[in-house]
């Protein structure tokens, strides 16, 4: 079992406010969260970094650029370019969604050289990648298949899921990406993690990230438990 204090597991969630109709606002109540609460990361798309980037300057809460996103539907030109747009911009870590249109198609080699080319323009400027599998519109068979490509291009991260298709993280999921990447790419949850207990969970399936954007009600419930309990964190 693994011992976490509240602030062990602030630092796993990348709290997201991905909305198209997202306003600076928004942004600025999702920096100023990220920062009173410590969390990892801002979750933002792409056109948000510079701002987000600005707000959390000084802060060691990054800024996540979701590239291609939701549907993954462009060429790996162009997400080499938001990629590198986005870093430009003050992103720090990008998570960049496969394209589902090769996987169907069995073409692996594509998926390898998008994989290679985004990870290689993130390790460019020492910036953390993660790749975003789409799991609900996966077959395990595909799923397997991206875990062996990312165990050969090396990402930071493989992850679950958008959250904005027609399912999210799953605990099997996790456990099955965790049990078949290589163990020097982590994973991450993301999609309908809204409790305590589902952000658990998780963890305990082998996520070392969660995205959500319900961060603020989940750390608060888990700060309530880690004081009801007289110690000062939580054994997974």
């Amino acid at each position: 079992m693994a011992r976490y204090t509240l602030n062990d597991l602030a630092r796993l969630v990348d709290h997201t406010n991905l909305r198209p109709d997202a306003t600076r606002a928004d942004m600025e109540r999702l920096c100023n969260e990220a920062r009173s609460h410590h969390f990892r990361m801002v979750a933002v798309n792409s056109v948000q970094s510079r701002l987000c980037a600005e707000l959390l300057e000084g802060t060691d809460v990054h800024v996540g650029a979701a590239i291609s996103f939701p549907l993954g539907q462009t060429t790996i030109a162009a997400k080499v370019f938001e990629t590198r747009d986005a870093l430009s911009n003050g992103a720090d870590e990008i998570d960049y969604v496969v394209n589902l249109t090769e996987v169907k198609a069995g073409d692996w080699d594509y998926v390898r050289e998008e994989m290679s080319q985004v990870v290689a323009a993130c390790r460019e400027v020492g910036a953390v990648s993660k790749v975003i599998f789409e799991n609900c519109l996966l077959t395990q068979g595909e799923k397997l298949r991206l875990c062996e490509i990312a165990s050969e291009v090396l990402p930071d991260f493989v992850k679950t899921s958008t959250g904005f298709s027609s399912g999210g993280a799953t605990v099997e999921d996790v456990r099955l990406m965790r049990g078949h990447v290589d163990p020097r790419v982590k994973v991450k949850a993301a999609g309908g993690i809204r409790t305590a207990d589902a952000f658990l969970d998780m963890v305990r399936a082998g996520a070392e990230r969660i995205g959500c954007s319900a961060g603020v009600a989940i750390v608060e419930e888990l700060a309530s438990r880690i004081a009801a309990s007289g110690t000062d964190a939580i054994e997974l």
